[in-house]
């Protein structure tokens, strides 16, 4: 059995079932259930519990869409700004790489609709050129440092994203966390067979 541990944001929290249930018989997912793993800020803090401390044989990281937000609409803040950003995903994955043996894959954050997240004053909004700059800063880093990247942006995109996105235009209907967790239990399957 292989232990596995997909960490990440609210997104995760919604296709972990299905990638333990896709997993059943073949690995350990050490779930983190209703644990929000938030900014890469907070995971590089948690990194120790959440990760290390599994001795995990894959690490399934899905982080960008808490530091990406911005408090109050498109503005010019980022809760965590982009420089901040590369080096919290630097650290996290060469922390991970330095201290398990576990293959990394870096899933990119999945598409957001500002409409709809003004429609329902989140509060916290997303714009899909912050998700296109974070997931290119994902995407250079995961390749820097020879890691796997799952593109669960074009994933969420191939199947029709305004069908798939909730109301909030940020989180996933039953179906869309359902094919985010096939893709992710996909992704674990193949690092292993790489």
């Amino acid at each position: 059995m292989r232990n596995v541990v997909c960490v990440g944001d609210s997104i995760r929290m919604g296709y972990e079932p299905t990638v333990v249930a896709e997993l059943h018989g073949w690995a350990k997912v050490a779930e983190m259930g209703d644990t929000q793993g938030g900014t890469t800020s907070n995971v590089l803090e948690h990194l120790e519990e959440w990760v290390i401390a599994h001795n995990p044989d894959i690490v399934h990281l899905n982080a960008g869409l808490h530091d990406m937000a911005r408090a109050s609409g498109p503005g010019p803040e980022n809760r965590v700004p982009i420089d901040e950003y590369r080096a919290n995903m630097r650290k996290i994955v060469e922390t991970i790489q330095q201290q398990t043996a576990a293959r990394v894959i870096v899933a990119l954050t999945t598409p957001v609709d500002l409409e709809r997240q003004l429609a329902v004053e989140y509060g916290i909004n997303r714009t899909l050129e912050d998700v296109a700059l974070y997931n290119k800063v994902a995407t250079t880093i995961a390749a820097e440092l020879g890691v796997t990247v799952n593109d669960l942006f074009s994933v969420i995109a191939d199947h029709g994203a305004g069908d798939l996105l909730a109301e909030d235009g940020v989180h996933f209907t039953p179906e869309g966390s359902v094919i985010l967790g096939r893709a992710a239990a996909a992704a674990i399957r193949a690092a292993v067979e790489e």
